[in-house]
């Protein structure tokens, strides 16, 4: 029996893994300690799953009394994003395992503090990039492994997100870099980890344009130009389109998002935060559009685009090699598409020879069915039926966020980045 402690007591940690863990994986796994700053978060937690009354519970500063108090043999990390690289190297120092949330940390600097920490511990880190787990990604990834498409020599991946979900990143504590590295790390890590295990293959250099075109108090968007705007009480809420596209004026439509609570829900306070926050304030800081050109280790580039405010989300990938060509376009929420879609096949075109079109069997659960996958490889182990490694380890997890910083710090230098500027190759020796 694995005793485990959540560091983060956020809506992703309760419906990601401790309702998981107390619920389905109960015979191998027990929630022995919940960590946070904000006590009405165990509370709301408690409420929410109620068989975990009996769970001890830890202020922010609290690690060592935790460890000490509960022997815990894993720690689950689900804490704001800047707060990771703190909780995982007290694990590591302790010999513990470590599952964390994605991005593992906010910058390149405390991926390596995390590397080095890792390389001296008994302990593992586990980064739970659950994009990885997607049926057609994985079909993606055996296509390759099989020699479909031969060398790869480029990708194109331009990642769409709706207004919906793309303003909610602006009402959030996202739209500080110092609290989320920006949405090229918080958001962008995801795509950039799963373009580096498709090809295994290592980023060397980046280069990126971007800007804040959407959001901000220079928004064509922005009924007037005021900060410290709360949705919930603005006074021009029905003259703004992010809110008028959601929200009826009595405020009753439920709106269905994987990522971000809904309705009324995303209302909600904990103690002295608002997740409501007006998306043209002036304290934000990092960018909403992005276009960027990685470069691989083995020759490999990569053409990748996100957008944050876009009438549907999904994406459209393109991965060519010496052998022939994949593609797919997902879209993604289709409640929220205000047009028919057509179901997603994945289309392998030989360089010589016929197209072929396949047929995905789809799963149910989040993030395209991966979910459910990815937790029985956290709480039961990686399945050895599978003929390839998918659950992500550090390395995996910065050379992602490392490649997210490139691109801001490319965008805001006007200049390629290596990758090596930011973090070296390997950890320290133990």
């Amino acid at each position: 029996m694995r005793k485990i402690a959540v560091c983060g007591v956020s809506k992703r940690a309760i419906g990601m893994f401790i309702k998981p863990m107390v619920e389905t994986f109960a015979s191998t796994n027990e929630l022995v300690a919940l960590l946070d700053s904000d006590p009405k978060r165990f509370k709301v937690c408690k409420m929410e799953v109620g068989s975990i009354n009996h769970v001890k519970e830890f202020g922010e500063e609290d690690f060592e009394v935790m460890v000490k108090e509960t022997k815990p043999d894993v720690v689950i990390v689900a804490s704001r994003d800047d707060t990771h690289v703190k909780y995982i190297v007290q694990a590591l120092e302790h010999d513990l395992d470590v599952i964390t949330e994605k991005p593992m940390t906010t910058t390149a600097a405390d991926s390596k503090v995390v590397m080095d920490a890792e390389a001296k511990s008994k302990g593992t880190v586990t980064v739970t990039f659950n994009y990885r787990y997607s049926p057609y990604h994985t079909k993606i990834k055996e296509l390759i492994l099989n020699g479909k498409v031969g060398r790869i020599t480029s990708v194109d991946l331009n990642w769409y997100i709706d207004t919906y979900h793309g303003s909610s990143y602006f009402q959030r504590w996202n739209r500080k870099r110092e609290y989320s590295g920006g949405l090229s790390i918080h958001k962008s890590s995801h795509h950039f980890d799963l373009v580096n295990w498709w090809l295994d293959q290592k980023p060397v250099e980046v280069f990126a344009f971007g800007a804040l075109n959407y959001y901000g108090p220079f928004s064509e968007h922005n009924p007037s130009v005021e900060d410290g705007r709360y949705c919930k009480t603005c006074e021009v809420k029905h003259e703004c389109a992010y809110y008028s596209r959601w929200n009826s004026r009595s405020n009753s439509m439920i709106v269905k998002d994987d990522h971000i609570s809904s309705d009324e829900n995303r209302k909600e306070t904990y103690t002295g935060y608002r997740p409501d926050q007006c998306v043209f304030d002036s304290e934000i800081d990092i960018e909403d559009t992005y276009t960027a050109t990685v470069r691989y280790d083995e020759g490999a580039l990569l053409s990748y685009s996100i957008n944050f405010s876009l009438p549907y989300e999904g994406y459209r990938l393109a991965i060519n090699g010496t052998k022939g060509r994949l593609e797919t376009t997902e879209f993604h929420a289709p409640t929220r598409v205000p047009f028919p879609i057509p179901e997603q096949t994945i289309d392998y075109f030989p360089l010589f020879g016929s197209k072929e079109t396949i047929q995905i069997v789809k799963r149910e659960g989040g993030h395209g069915g991966g979910d459910p996958v990815i937790l029985e490889d956290i709480f039961l182990g990686e399945d050895p039926r599978r003929g390839y490694r998918i659950l992500s380890g550090s390395e995996d997890g910065a050379y992602a966020v490392t490649t997210g910083e490139a691109v801001w710090k490319s965008v805001k230098e006007n200049r390629p980045v290596k990758i090596k500027e930011l973090i070296s190759q390997y950890p320290v020796e133990s």
